[in-house]
């Protein structure tokens, strides 16, 4: 039996897949038996872009009937929507519109803030967020080079141990990284690769874990055994003033709503997770055994369709899509990179933006000369501009942090 009553599932959404994806978590749901538990109302928030993709309202709003009845309700958060509880809080005096939009809005923080501020306000005992390309099994690989697949019970994982702290957090496995496979050569070595990988990304990720699944296993992370067959859960440690957190396959425990911060990245960049990640010192966070599959190159989608691959081929980034999936993704890790930065390492800040540019100017040629493109220049522009704009974007996120402390104790 478990402790919680109203659990929320948030969706921050933009894909046509979207309907798949909820029907699959719902089927899940039914299956670990999360749907007839009495002691649990599942509600869900479905935060949808219409940009993204191209969508219609009603590719996130025609679900169907017979998935619908199984769940408690479902609030639909778009523009409309957001737009009328800004201007609810401004007409109240608890902000003013400005400081309604470093709340709610576009992109991904906001979207997130929405779905958590929106539980809140429902009474939501837990916010489980999933994520619209992650699917609820985990695949391993045995010591004979086997693949075999196991369902996962994401939300009752989380139901089991959260009520023991403030945050939960599963694994992943799957194509976790947009970085396509690369074969070394004279244009592009490992160590010039290792050092751009290096200059771009966070403290948690590391190269020794980044060669092993996109070099020896074809870009997939495989999940440990171990942490299924004899579950435990572990406090996630503090690592340079961060405890990191990814922004799906976590749930907050609402009963304590005033400690859980708000999501934050700089205009046009990613990281709200990690931003997060650095306001939990005072928080508890637990890692859980479970596991989401990240299907990071949308190339799994069969997976929903109960088709379990049987061999994972490489990608290598010669196709448009996954060349300009790892830019994409190369761009927003560098444009949150001197924020990041400055909040952890402001003493040191000058020196290191000076040593990321450098790095650049090492690697970037070669990687434009390997995947024939110039696109990747585009890295040095952007941090150069983040650079600068660095304190304002400091100040807006210590702005949420504030504003956000106002708008969920009412």
């Amino acid at each position: 039996m478990y402790m919680t009553n109203n659990v929320g599932i948030g969706f921050a959404t933009g894909r046509k897949n979207f309907q798949n994806v909820l029907k699959a978590y719902i089927n899940n749901w039914l299956e670990y038996g999360l749907i007839n538990e009495q002691s649990i109302r599942l509600h869900l928030f479905i935060a949808y872009d219409l940009k993204y993709q191209n969508t219609q309202i009603e590719d996130y709003r025609n679900i169907e009937p017979s998935l619908k009845e199984m769940l408690a309700s479902i609030t639909y958060i778009g523009e409309q929507k957001t737009k009328e509880e800004a201007e609810i809080l401004i007409a109240r005096g608890l902000v003013n519109e400005k400081e309604a939009g470093l709340v709610f809005g576009e992109g991904y923080a906001k979207k997130r803030n929405s779905i958590l501020y929106f539980a809140i306000k429902s009474k939501m005992d837990k916010l489980i967020f999933l994520d619209d390309d992650e699917y609820p099994v985990a695949v391993f690989k045995s010591p004979k080079e086997q693949i075999f697949w196991m369902g996962q019970s994401i939300v009752g994982t989380h139901l089991k141990f959260n009520s023991k702290a403030d945050i939960t957090h599963g694994h992943h496995c799957g194509y976790i990284s947009p970085i396509p496979r690369i074969v070394f050569n004279d244009t592009l070595s490992e160590v010039d690769f290792r050092l751009f990988i290096e200059t771009i990304s966070n403290d948690i990720i590391s190269w020794e874990k980044i060669k092993e699944s996109i070099i020896e296993n074809n870009g997939i992370t495989y999940a440990s055994e171990d942490i299924i067959t004899n579950p435990a859960t572990k406090e996630v440690a503090e690592i340079n003033g961060m405890k990191f957190i990814s922004g799906a396959n976590i749930c907050f425990n609402l009963k304590k709503n005033s400690k859980i911060p708000p999501f934050y990245n700089p205009p046009g960049a990613r990281g709200e997770d990690t931003f997060m990640s650095t306001c939990l010192s005072e928080l508890k966070v637990l890692k859980v055994p479970c596991y989401a599959f990240h299907d990071g190159f949308s190339t799994c989608g069969n997976i929903l369709n109960g088709v379990l691959p049987v061999h994972f081929s490489p990608v290598h980034g010669n196709t448009e899509f996954e060349k300009n999936r790892f830019i994409r993704a190369a761009l927003g890790w560098i444009r949150y990179k001197p924020l990041l930065l400055y909040i952890t390492q402001k003493e040191n800040y000058p020196a290191l933006i000076e040593q990321i540019k450098r790095n650049l100017l090492q690697t970037l040629p070669k990687l434009c000369g390997y995947f024939k493109t110039n696109k990747f220049e585009q890295l040095l522009a952007e941090l150069k501009y983040y650079d600068k704009n660095v304190q304002r974007h400091f100040t807006a996120f210590e702005e949420t942090k504030k504003v956000w402390t106002k708008i969920i104790k009412v």
